[in-house]
């Protein structure tokens, strides 16, 4: 029997990670490619805020059912749906991160990897 799930690389999984937080207009998408650091946790982190906490939810959502659909993939671990202020996929080569405006200010993600290449996504 062949198996029906598609291996995606992190490049195609960090495209629809964006994809999905585009459909339910995350703002402030910002791509971290983490790929040349060496001892980097995964290949990339992708980070969006959200306006509310069910926007938030509606985002995470809209990320996994993007990554199920085309690669039937669901994530190694989540964390966050319960307090809903920062959601985090883990996906392992990619890690999306969706926050509530003021804590992705008091947790500055994108100040810890200052060597990373970094991607700022156009709202849609």
């Amino acid at each position: 029997m062949k198996d029906s799930k598609i291996e995606a690389n992190s490049d195609i999984l960090a495209e629809l990670v964006v994809k999905g937080m585009q459909e339910k207009k995350a703002a402030d998408i910002v791509v971290m490619n983490l790929k040349s650091l060496k001892n980097a946790v995964s290949d990339y982190f992708i980070i969006a805020s959200a306006n509310s906490d069910t926007q938030l939810d509606a985002i995470a959502s809209a990320i996994e059912e993007e990554v199920f659909k085309a690669t039937k993939q669901n994530p190694w671990q989540s964390e966050g749906r319960t307090n809903k202020e920062w959601v985090l996929l883990d996906y392992v080569d990619v890690v999306a991160h969706i926050f509530l405006k003021d804590k992705r200010e008091f947790y500055a993600l994108e100040e810890l990897w200052g060597d990373a290449r970094i991607q700022y996504v156009e709202s849609v």
